[in-house]
């Protein structure tokens, strides 16, 4: 897939070189910083070495005081209070913490978790009238909930009260109860981008903080808070880098026996970053919602119990086996069906469908098709009583997919979600004007260079700018060690990518017949790097005849208890000169 390169804009060459002198470090280091706005030292302090007391106050969220208030009513009175939850990592790590947490402090809790195929995503009639049944005075949600309207109109009718605590987008008209979402045009919380689970937390933080609780022991699910962040791929900045720090050091350093089991099981080594969560716990924690049953995923991250967790995670790890297998079938159908669509050069979407593909991984074959068309892409299938269509949208830069539906909620029964990820139901019948109205209406926002994945580049790195005089390429060299502590990275804070101009390749070979594997060097920096370039045969050649061009990423490599560093091509074009 060809690739557009934009160079970021050259900050201040002053304020570098002042930052560079105040804080002992390389120009790279400075030069990024101030690119990141972080133009003082206490700033990059605080960026570096960022402490929990900067977390925003919870309380500065609309409707938190009036929420803190109706917990300790029910706990005051020993109401049973039932934490709803959605069914993916998201929803099952904000269940795990918040109901983790208050059962320390009453025994009249419990949680409830929507079955993906009989009730679908979000709060339902089913649920609701599952709390009146068993006496629950009080319902909390946790990623969901914020546009369900009538189901909060039932819970009323029926002597219920709800707490919402949610991220995604609201409504014209919020639902009738308490609710907690910094996405409310009226409230101010300062960070617009947390989690599902990271709305609970807050929540648990201001009863800490009200009752003083031991926020200590609230703190410690904090490697729970950083799977949602990395999973649900919000921003990794602000309060989200904050929390995704500490949270990334507690599940390296002291990893829950759940967790560890499942890591073990994946054969995948610590330290983890974000990116390992995504592509190793992630998958592994969704697949019990999307093949079975979730609440497998919240007694993994709870229970101590070591005969139990080894049960469960061998399960969970059998589920993930045959969501892979689920994943990669339904992938091959729908490119197959893109193929065959004698019209789809002329479209700015990707939508398809068929109703025998399994409701629990469209979201993951959308993803799927975007890696490979790079365009907004919807993916249906059809509900069990055969009179809706039910489906998983994912986006591109450029285009807020949430934004689009609305624009197309003729058509849809029902819609949610966020910037770049999305789910709708829509009638049989509506099926084809939809499809042509989501078309025209992406339309509207793209060009067609929008349609084109963008190579976000820092700044040209020479390789002989990444060693210090004396320092072997067989070492991790210092500047790798520094630029590491940029981390965690995701959304709207990528790992840095440089671009390096008139290389040479040596040894270049493909693993598997797929994998371009070379060392690479630059006439005035004689020294063999070694470099790795994934899923990319056809770069060979270009390699092969003569200086290139390359975009790349700096990493670790580690084996058999070797540390090297390794240079990730995401890009290669022929030296133009």
């Amino acid at each position: 897939m060809n690739t557009k390169w934009l160079i970021k804009d050259a900050p201040d060459a002053l304020q570098v070189e002042n930052l560079k002198n105040e804080m002992n470090v390389s120009e790279v280091v400075a030069y990024m910083l101030v690119q990141r706005g972080i133009t003082e030292f206490d700033d990059a302090k605080s960026f570096f070495r960022a402490t929990l007391k900067e977390l925003h106050d919870p309380f500065l969220m609309k409707d938190m005081e009036r929420a803190v208030e109706r917990v300790n009513i029910a706990l005051e009175e020993n109401q049973k209070i039932l934490i709803y939850g959605d069914y993916d990592v998201d929803g099952t790590t904000a269940i795990s913490i918040v109901y983790g947490y208050l059962s320390q402090f009453t025994s009249s809790v419990a949680y409830y978790i929507p079955d993906r195929y009989e009730e679908g995503y979000g709060v339902s009639e089913k649920g609701i009238r599952n709390a009146h049944e068993n006496d629950f005075s009080l319902i909390i949600t946790l990623d969901c909930g914020i546009k369900a309207n009538e189901k909060v109109d039932l819970a009323n009718s029926l002597g219920i009260d709800m707490i919402i605590c949610d991220h995604h987008t609201p409504g014209k008209e919020l639902p009738d109860c308490i609710v907690l979402d910094p996405k409310r045009e009226d409230c101010n919380y300062p960070y617009k981008e947390l989690s599902g689970a990271g709305v609970g937390f807050k929540l648990m933080q201001a009863l800490a903080q009200t009752n003083d609780w031991d926020e200590g022991a609230l703190f410690e699910n904090l490697d729970l808070l950083a799977i949602s962040i990395a999973a649900d791929i919000v921003p990794v900045t602000g309060e989200n880098r904050l929390l995704a720090q500490y949270g990334l050091k507690q599940l390296n350093e002291d990893t829950r026996p759940g967790i560890d089991i499942l890591l073990n099981l994946a054969k995948k080594e610590k330290p983890l970053t974000l990116t390992d969560i995504v592509f190793t716990i992630a998958p592994r924690i969704n697949a019990a919602g999307r093949i079975d049953d979730a609440k497998k995923a919240v007694v993994l991250m709870t229970s101590n119990d070591e005969t139990e967790l080894r049960e469960i995670a061998k399960t969970i790890h059998e589920f993930n086996d045959e969501r892979r297998t689920l994943d990669k079938e339904i992938t091959e159908h729908a490119l197959a069906i893109v193929e065959e669509d004698p019209d789809f050069d002329k479209k700015c979407t990707t939508v398809v469908f068929d109703e025998s593909w399994h409701k629990g991984v469209i979201g993951i074959v959308a993803s799927r098709l975007i890696e490979n068309y790079y365009r907004p892409t919807i993916v249906l299938t059809q509900s069990e009583d055969g009179k809706t269509w039910t489906g998983s949208a994912r986006s591109i830069k450029g285009v807020n997919v949430y934004d689009v539906l609305e624009k197309c909620s003729t058509y849809l029964e029902k819609f949610g979600g966020h910037y770049f990820a999305a789910g709708m139901t829509l009638k049989n019948e509506q099926l084809d004007d939809f499809v042509k109205r989501f078309d025209d209406e992406v339309r509207k926002v793209i060009g067609s260079e929008s349609l084109i994945p963008e190579q976000i580049i820092e700044k040209e790195l020479p390789f002989d700018s990444l060693f210090n005089m004396g320092e072997s390429v067989f070492e991790v060299p210092r500047l790798m060690r520094v630029l590491n502590q940029f981390e965690p990275h995701g959304p709207n804070n990528m790992k840095p990518l440089f671009l390096a101009k008139n290389v040479y390749a040596h040894d270049a070979k493909l693993l598997k017949e797929v994998h371009l594997k070379m060392k690479v060097y630059q006439p005035n920096f004689q020294k063999h790097i070694e470099a790795i370039y994934f899923k990319a045969p056809e770069a060979l050649e270009i390699v092969q005849n003569g200086p290139f061009d390359m975009v790349f990423t700096l990493e670790v490599n580690q084996f058999k208890g070797r540390t090297t560093p390794q240079l990730m091509v995401k890009d290669v074009r022929p030296h133009r000169g």
